[in-house]
């Protein structure tokens, strides 16, 4: 079996200033996550899980350390070269499901293809099939505030795998539902990353959302611990 890395982190540390104090909010951190790997993070609030999430996405940019992305240094990427990595191999889900208020369920999935110039008749395809998948086949048209929260969730995790990315960061996906829809969303996730051979990397602080993944390490005060079994 061919293993490979799709995230490669060496010595990744992120500082922040205020004022004359500074601070790591990450420090000296190495991770590796192979394709195929469900890999949870967990650790408290502002123990810096969301940080490295976020250097993960190409979202933030460390102070030291590469980022190794599906092989690929993206720590000396220009701002146009993070944007294509961010649309083209990462599909993102939040915990408050980020969704355009004013766009119908459709319209969210398929605003990456629609913002990548994507064929019209590719992306309607695509969209419907991926709502169909998660369930939503007969809310296609409905507006985000006419969903239930898991009905949303579902919809952001369809937008997720829209771009048929490598990787998929989930930021607390089950943190704004309850344990039944909570649990509904992470067996989607799981179904979804086997099916379309998406790695997943999730940072959540949720008992249940950690039994789901295959691996799982603990951050705490911006440090990488040992692997939790």
């Amino acid at each position: 079996m061919e293993f490979f890395l799709i995230v490669n982190l060496e010595k990744i540390t992120k500082e922040y200033t205020q004022g004359t104090y500074r601070f790591n909010a990450v420090e000296e951190i190495d991770l590796t996550v192979a394709k195929g790997e469900f890999l949870a993070i967990s650790g408290p609030s502002g123990s810096g899980k969301s940080t490295l999430l976020n250097l993960i996405g190409c979202i933030d940019s460390p102070t030291s350390g590469e980022i190794i992305i599906n092989g690929k240094n993206v720590v000396n990427f220009r701002d146009k070269e993070l944007s294509i990595m961010r649309r083209e191999e990462i599909g993102f889900v939040h915990q408050f499901f980020n969704l355009m208020p004013t766009m119908s369920a459709i319209e969210n999935v398929s605003l990456p293809l629609v913002l990548a110039r994507k064929n019209r008749k590719e992306i309607e395809k695509k969209s419907i099939d991926l709502l169909s998948k998660v369930g939503l086949e007969n809310r296609i048209d409905f507006l985000p505030q006419q969903l239930s929260g898991g009905e949303m969730q579902r919809v952001a995790i369809a937008r997720a795998f829209i771009n048929s990315p490598s990787l998929l960061l989930a930021d607390e996906p089950t943190g704004n539902l309850d344990s039944n829809r909570g649990k509904e969303i992470l067996e989607l996730i799981s179904s979804l990353s086997k099916d379309k051979d998406v790695t997943v990397l999730m940072v959540s602080h949720d008992p249940m959302a950690l039994l789901s993944a295959s691996r799982r390490v603990e951050i705490r005060d911006g440090k990488l611990g040992e692997e939790v079994s």
